[in-house]
């Protein structure tokens, strides 16, 4: 009989992407295992999770007040149906292990498995572990996270998982093949400018400014604006390539292409980094509770980019603190090292191994 996980992931981008690299790292390391994703209807899962070809099972979302509202009032009945209705899952799917990566999925998920005793996989990808992960800390002693000071209880260092397209690049093996791809030079260095999916408006603007001293220096961009952003942008003019894409959903291509990165930090951005060896200028979001710093601070610290406040970003800094960096090979060289170091590329087939091993001991008699 295969083995039976059920990965409780969904909600956001930051859940999803890892508990789908790890749902793959599953299937490569045993064909036979049957995968089912928790999700709620609102979450981007009901879209990510049957396009990957996994089952998706939606229970109620619970989404937890993080102050005291009356709203809190209504969490207990509405966590208990939730409980229930991931027990049913538990269940009909005789999962023999429940792997959580946190958000409002992720609660429901670990009091349903402690209740029909399923053994529980807790997996925090940010420095600072959310909610529904620190109830999980308590349920069990398999625990991960994806960055080296997570203070979680139970918490043992793994890295995050990312897709196989990126985790299994070689960067260097298929530059010319990416730079051809974009109408790029084989010769010139690159920098990739990107904020993500949708994109960020200071990174833009800041490039843009700057635009005419970085092809003047010959330095070449390929510039990932976001879907929402004008890619009809009247460059100055200069004879080195300044690719504006609107998205870009080849980014191991981009990464390939690319000697260097303007980024936002979040979790899995830095991870990709770091998988691929890209050194970075890591500008992390204003608001939050400052997350994204600590995403990047590690790599930073060990030479593997670069950190710049979102206000303090501008076409100035770009060519006092960027550009020069940009223009020493050998610098950009040992960054590349140095992020490579701060990785760990084989996150998802390690964090695999530990759920198999996990779903074997359920089944020892």
């Amino acid at each position: 009989m295969a083995v039976s996980v059920v990965i409780a992931g969904g909600g956001t981008g930051g859940h999803i992407y890892p508990a789908l690299a790890l749902a793959d790292a599953l299937r490569r390391a045993d064909p036979d295992v049957a995968i089912t994703c928790l999700g709620t209807e609102r979450g981007l899962e009901t879209r990510l999770v049957p396009t990957r070809g996994y089952d998706l099972a939606l229970i109620p979302p619970v989404p937890l007040p993080r102050s005291l509202t009356p709203q809190l009032l209504t969490v207990p009945g509405r966590l208990a149906g939730a409980v229930r209705a991931v027990t049913e899952v538990l269940a009909r799917t005789g999962a023999d292990v429940l792997v959580g990566f946190g958000g409002y999925v992720a609660t429901p998920g670990y009091l349903g498995a402690r209740r029909r005793g399923v053994p529980i996989v807790v997996h925090e990808a940010n420095p600072r572990p959310g909610l529904a992960n620190r109830i999980g800390a308590l349920l069990t002693t398999q625990v991960y996270t994806g960055q080296p000071g997570t203070r979680l209880r139970h918490g043992r260092y793994i890295g995050i998982p990312i897709r196989q397209q990126i985790a299994g690049l070689d960067r260097l093996a298929m530059s010319d093949k990416a730079r051809s791809h974009f109408g790029l030079e084989p010769d010139l260095p690159v920098l990739l400018v990107t904020g993500g999916s949708q994109g960020a408006r200071s990174l833009n603007l800041a490039m843009f400014g700057a635009a005419a001293v970085i092809r003047s220096a010959g330095v070449q961009v390929l510039h990932v604006v976001g879907p929402k952003a004008d890619t009809d942008v009247a460059l100055p003019p200069g004879d080195t390539p300044y690719v504006v894409l609107p998205y870009l959903d080849r980014m191991d291509l981009g990464y390939a292409a690319a000697d260097f990165a303007l980024c936002r930090a979040g979790a899995m951005t830095c991870a990709e980094m770091t998988a691929v060896g890209l050194p970075a200028a890591y500008v992390p979001l204003p608001h939050g509770n400052g997350e994204q710093r600590l995403n990047a601070l590690p790599i930073v610290t060990a030479g593997g980019g670069l950190l710049v406040a979102d206000a303090e970003l501008s076409p100035d800094w770009i060519e006092r603190m960027l550009l020069p960096v940009l223009l020493d090979a050998e610098q950009v060289a040992r960054m590349s090292r140095a992020a490579a170091a701060s990785g760990n590329s084989a996150a998802d087939s390690e964090l695999a191994a530990r759920v198999l091993e996990v779903a074997g001991h359920r089944r020892r008699p």
